[in-house]
């Protein structure tokens, strides 16, 4: 059984792993919201990457909140094959979409290839039709398509170029892109309701009518045949037809522009959680650079104390206690440094996954662990600075927006409705006897009875304003926490930043007078391995400190909606 828990001093989210029935089982409880989502993410890499061939089953049950971003990561989940598990009207909701989503794109897909099958014949003969000499360079080596060739060099990236390349090349920063574009067609196509629409129409038909049929009998008429025709008739002109008054459409219309600007405000969501994203992983791959640097330059001190060591012990001043701890402590620095080794090309490649890189292509950081110092923001001022820039915020205001318009769409559908049609056509038995013809038409209808369909399309508008009020009042909670969390975290970060550096230098100082006494024969160098691991540990929270400093710095532009304007320029 696997646990992880991430905490802090923000809300909790707990993620364990159970082998059940041939499935692994992987749980999750608390709020997946926020930064608890890449924690979510990097635990999924690590356990899928450990157990890839296995059957995963992702349980819900105990989550009490999903925000958009957590949603992007699920759905990747089940795009990866994980079975996901809910409680609840919103989270079940959530999964269903989820579900949805993806039985719609398999749908489509099959219909695609159902359309392009009647194509092959045709790309079969065109192919038979091609003359021998574009066939043989077609099969000539040169027209083969080759693969492509493996970059060469090695891509040193700094935070702004790794952030520039994900808003470019991450898949979901892309698919938000086009879901908000779709978004805009659906409501010019909600616009295209509202305005006039023409046709051309031509025919060109042959009639036989039969009389009796007609007139119910042609005996009471003798001499008259029993059909008339065949005839031609030719027609052509166009036909025009558009709303006069129609409430229900010009609701469905704003309607239809709000869930774009909720769409646009979701892609820009979605554009932000993708930065933070890339933020976080670039400064986690740098603590992991940070911790070879710190592991490479203790293993020198290692062994430069081993070396001392020897030439004592050679000296006839040293015991071979002495040289034996040094060795060991020199061999605990070796595996340190292998360790940290694995960590950074660890977090190398999950760099370069999150940047959409090709595989091949070898990454460096330019940059390193820095400390700026910055002012402390209020609290209040914060949060209002966070409601009025986060796009989650301006992405539910829409759909409220949206949803009240809905109901009013419903509810005018009880009006009457005005419509124009005319038709305009030259009529003849062929093209020279064409005369012109008209007919025009103006139409109202007034629903009289509709079986409760009007009542029930209200209602369940109204249903639907009341959940976007709650998830609201719930996001405005949300934000405040989220900024109130990363206040708090940067504070205490920058306070760390100051007793980590203070430590190792007076680890430093620790370690300098340990080997004096060592050389001098005052004391044995268990002072100097007790120094050693003074120093390591120094080292090791100094790297934290800074590392914990700049992704509260991150946490906060995230909260207060202002990723791209800081790690973006």
């Amino acid at each position: 059984m696997h646990n992880a828990r991430a905490n802090g001093k923000e809300a909790m989210l707990r993620i364990t792993t159970q082998k059940k029935r041939g499935k692994t089982v992987l749980s999750i409880e608390g709020r997946l919201a926020g930064t608890l989502v890449s924690t979510l993410e990097q635990c999924w890499r690590e356990l899928r990457g450990a157990s890839a061939d296995d059957k995963w089953q992702v349980d819900l049950c105990g989550v009490s909140f999903i925000d958009a971003s957590g949603k992007v990561l699920l759905k990747e989940i089940h795009r990866q094959g994980g079975e996901l598990i809910a409680e609840g009207c919103l989270n079940q909701a959530i999964v269903e979409d989820i579900v949805k989503s993806k039985k719609e794109a398999k749908t489509q897909n099959r219909k695609d290839r159902a359309k392009g099958s009647h194509i092959v014949f045709y790309i079969v003969l065109l192919s038979l039709l091609l003359n021998a000499g574009t066939a043989r360079a077609q099969s000539s080596p040169k027209a083969q398509t080759l693969p492509a060739a493996a970059p060469t060099g090695v891509m040193r990236l700094t935070l702004e170029q790794a952030v520039a390349l994900a808003l470019k090349q991450n898949p979901t920063a892309q698919i938000a892109i086009l879901t908000a574009a779709q978004s805009e067609q659906d409501k010019n196509m909600a616009r295209a309701d509202l305005l006039p629409q023409a046709n051309a129409h031509i025919s060109d038909e042959a009639q036989k009518i039969n009389l009796r049929a007609q007139f119910g009998g042609v005996e009471a008429f003798p001499g008259l045949p029993k059909t008339l025709g065949p005839f031609q008739l030719f027609s052509a002109g166009p036909r025009v037809s558009a709303p006069v008054f129609d409430l229900t459409l010009w609701n469905r219309y704003l309607s239809a522009g709000n869930r774009a600007s909720a769409s646009q405000a979701n892609s820009l969501s979605t554009r932000e959680q993708v930065i933070l994203l890339t933020v976080s992983q670039y400064i986690g791959t740098l603590r992991t650079v940070a911790n070879v640097r710190a592991s490479q330059s203790r293993v020198e001190l290692a062994q430069a104390l081993y070396d001392q060591a020897s030439d004592l012990q050679k000296e006839g001043v040293g015991t071979g206690i002495d040289t034996l701890r040094a060795n060991v402590e020199l061999q605990n620095e070796k595996q340190r440094l292998l360790e940290a080794v694995n960590d950074r090309e660890t977090a190398l490649y999950g760099l370069s996954r999150l940047l959409n890189l090709d595989p091949r292509q070898k990454v460096e950081l330019a940059d390193s662990l820095g400390f700026f110092d910055t002012p402390q923001p209020e609290v209040e001022n914060s949060i209002e600075a966070a409601l009025a820039n986060r796009q989650e915020w301006k992405a539910l205001a829409s759909q409220l927006k949206a949803a009240e318009f809905q109901k009013k769409a419903a509810w005018d559908s009880r009006l009457p409705t005005v419509r124009f049609d005319g038709t305009f056509a030259y009529v003849g038995t062929s093209g020279n006897t064409t005369l012109p013809t008209y007919t025009y038409q103006g139409s109202v209808n007034l629903p009289l009875f509709t079986g409760g369909r009007i009542r029930a399309e209200v209602a369940s508008a109204g249903l639907e304003i009341r959940k976007l009020e709650e998830q609201r009042a719930d996001l405005r909670n949300q934000i405040a926490l989220e900024v109130k969390t990363a206040l708090l975290n940067l504070d205490s970060a920058r306070n760390e930043v100051q007793v980590a550096n203070l430590g190792v230098q007076l680890s430093k100082e620790e370690v300098d007078q340990a080997r004096d006494r060592f050389k001098a024969g005052v004391a044995n160098n268990i002072e100097v391995i007790q120094a050693q691991d003074s120093l390591s540990r120094a080292n090791d929270n100094q790297i934290a400190a800074l590392y914990r400093f700049n992704q509260a710095r991150a946490d906060l532009a995230r909260s207060i909606g202002q990723m791209e304007k800081v790690y973006a320029k």
